[in-house]
């Protein structure tokens, strides 16, 4: 199996980290830690300036491998603590991180997007938290950090996507572009700040995700705690087997 992301850095201090797992870019616990580790180096990295994080594919993130899960639930722990650590390792990055996104960005490719300073989309992207047709919780606490509550809400109870230019007219999306287009937008938007003092740009993250309201950290740690209490239910083991049988659930 290939690696599932690669990282490069260019002479201008632009890092790319790609994700590149077929079919999905959804990962299993390990390569979650993996992504997280890549990330923290990054951002301890003198020569790195800007991060941005985008994808080869169908689309940007699944988020987590659901097969995993069906197979043995108790790695919920580590799928919990890889994302976590993932998520924090984006929003509390000394580095700003610009995620650049196409086609579908779900449950894991949520927490990036809601962790990043910048989001870019192409105008195939479409944002979703299917978490309740896959029996666990999560990413709400991100999702909120994109969009208003009351959306994040009907978002999470229905399971149904927004598209790119809904998420642009919310606020989340700092531009939509063609998909040809969205490196080049995320490359040019990342060597202009490149070009900024490094210092000030540290002190500027650092003052910015200081006067967010409420810690983005802790919310997402509690909402985990659902997660993990949801995967004691029954209807959570039958809503992974019917994804991964791919029938409808069944409740009763």
């Amino acid at each position: 199996m290939s690696q599932p992301y690669g990282t490069t850095i260019n002479a201008s201090g632009v890092a790319e980290l790609i994700f590149n797992h077929p079919p999905v870019n959804a990962f299993d616990s390990a390569t979650w830690f993996a992504i997280a580790q890549e990330i923290e180096a990054l951002g301890k990295n003198d020569a790195v300036k800007v991060i941005i994080i985008a994808a080869e594919g169908k689309g940007f993130c699944a988020g987590v491998d659901i097969k995993e899960l069906a197979a043995d639930g108790s790695k919920i722990l580590d799928v919990n603590r890889g994302n976590y650590d993932t998520f924090k390792a984006i929003h509390l990055n000394p580095k700003p991180v610009i995620v650049a996104l196409h086609g579908f960005v779900l449950g894991g490719g949520i927490g990036i997007s809601g962790a990043a300073d910048i989001i870019i989309a192409s105008e195939c992207a479409s944002f979703g938290v299917p978490e309740i047709d896959r029996g666990a919780m999560g990413g709400g606490a991100h999702l909120q950090r994109m969009f208003p509550v009351q959306k994040v809400r009907y978002m999470y109870f229905t399971g149904e996507f927004i598209d790119a230019q809904e998420a642009y007219r919310l606020g989340a999306v700092e531009r939509v572009v063609a998909r040809d287009q969205l490196m080049p937008t995320a490359r040019e938007m990342a060597e202009t700040i490149a070009t900024k003092s490094p210092a000030m740009v540290k002190l500027a993250k650092e003052a910015l995700t200081g006067v967010e309201d409420g810690n983005l950290e802790d919310k997402y740690r509690w909402e985990q705690g659902f997660t993990f209490e949801a995967y004691t239910m029954g209807d959570s083991q039958e809503a992974r087997d019917a994804f991964v049988e791919k029938r409808k659930a069944d409740f009763e």
